[in-house]
């Protein structure tokens, strides 16, 4: 019989210990599968922790009186590691980046090195005229948002995020939409990105698309481009949320039934590299909320000579079943 093990704890402290369950490694070899890495060609940036948020399924525990944000020398380490290892894919994530003062130092340093830049946004942390200014700037480097959106249910997206979170959210999108965001034949790129909003996979990503978009046009006149859907993580916050409804070994269950071993080759952190708010280097940001750093020793972005070669491990622990749960974390 396979050992089990009990899952080591993210960040926070569980209400109760948690169940115990099959060893993710021990998944994989069942299936005759190993995760390792494939050519890096993304590079994710995590500006930190503060959001003005305190969401229930956020694996960081990112909220408004977290003080780790990336400081400018960091970003100046970052921007001459992406000169020095070209990206294809540079992505810009948080907490919430647009509250990180120097911000658009990282979006103008970065613009120029990649093919593709992301920004991550929950479309409530800045309003106004430090709105329209980080807008004017994404415009001027054709910046894909990436903007976080539970639901097209008000009350429920509100259950998630906070009290009237939706209706501003539906506001900036309008705002987006008439900037050419979203828009047919602009290229400007507005993605969303929901999570479920309890214990329990994401509906299919194409029903969840057509849902979103006939609700968003219908409700609010809003387009987008496309939408991903993503199972929630069970580290930080939302493993506390699960172990303290007593939802944990029910939601741990549900995505060990749903291993899809098809999706081992295509997850993300086989050609990602995350990069911490301080600058060190993950193989993904779930690892960075489980303080796993990549190759298993921590190294800062301005000591790396060389990125990591096809067929090196990946750090891996049981909350990586909910990336290989259905159509998985791709």
């Amino acid at each position: 019989m396979t050992d089990r093990r009990k899952i080591p704890p993210g960040i926070g402290t569980g209400v109760r210990e948690a169940a115990a369950v099959d060893p993710f490694a021990d998944t994989l070899a069942r299936h005759g599968l190993s995760l390792v890495r494939d050519r890096v060609h993304t590079l994710q940036v995590n500006t930190g922790y503060l959001c003005n948020l305190q969401c229930r399924h956020c694996h960081l525990e990112a909220g408004p009186g977290r003080q780790e944000i990336i400081s400018r020398a960091t970003m100046e380490a970052v921007v001459s590691f992406a000169r020095r290892f070209p990206f294809q894919v540079v992505d810009i994530t948080g907490g919430a980046p647009e509250l990180v003062p120097d911000l658009p130092f990282l979006v103008d340093g970065l613009g120029p090195l990649a093919p593709r830049l992301l920004l991550r946004t929950n479309l409530s942390a800045v309003r106004g005229a430090e709105w329209e200014s980080l807008l004017a700037l994404c415009v001027a480097h054709r910046v894909v948002l990436v903007a976080s959106l539970p639901s097209t249910n008000p009350s429920q997206a509100d259950a998630q995020r906070g009290a009237g979170v939706t209706e501003t959210a539906i506001a900036v999108l309008k705002k987006l939409n008439n900037a050419g965001y979203g828009v047919i034949g602009t290229g400007l790129e507005l993605d969303l990105v929901s999570n479920p909003v309890g214990a329990f996979l994401p509906m299919p990503q194409d029903s969840a698309e057509r849902k979103f978009r006939h609700d968003l046009l219908r409700k609010w006149g809003v387009t987008f481009n496309r939408l991903y859907t993503f199972a929630n993580v069970p580290l930080g916050r939302f493993r506390e949320w699960l172990l303290r409804t007593e939802n944990y070994e029910r939601y741990m269950k549900t995505l060990t039934d749903a291993f899809n071993p098809s999706s081992v080759e295509g997850l993300m952190c086989r050609t990602l590299l995350s990069v911490s708010w301080d600058g060190f280097l993950y193989d993904c940001d779930f690892n960075l909320a489980a303080d796993r750093p990549a190759a298993g020793h921590k190294i800062h972005v301005s000591d790396v000579r060389q990125l990591p070669s096809p067929g090196a491990p990946i750090a891996i622990g049981e909350y990586c079943y909910a990336c290989t749960a259905g159509s998985g974390f791709t």
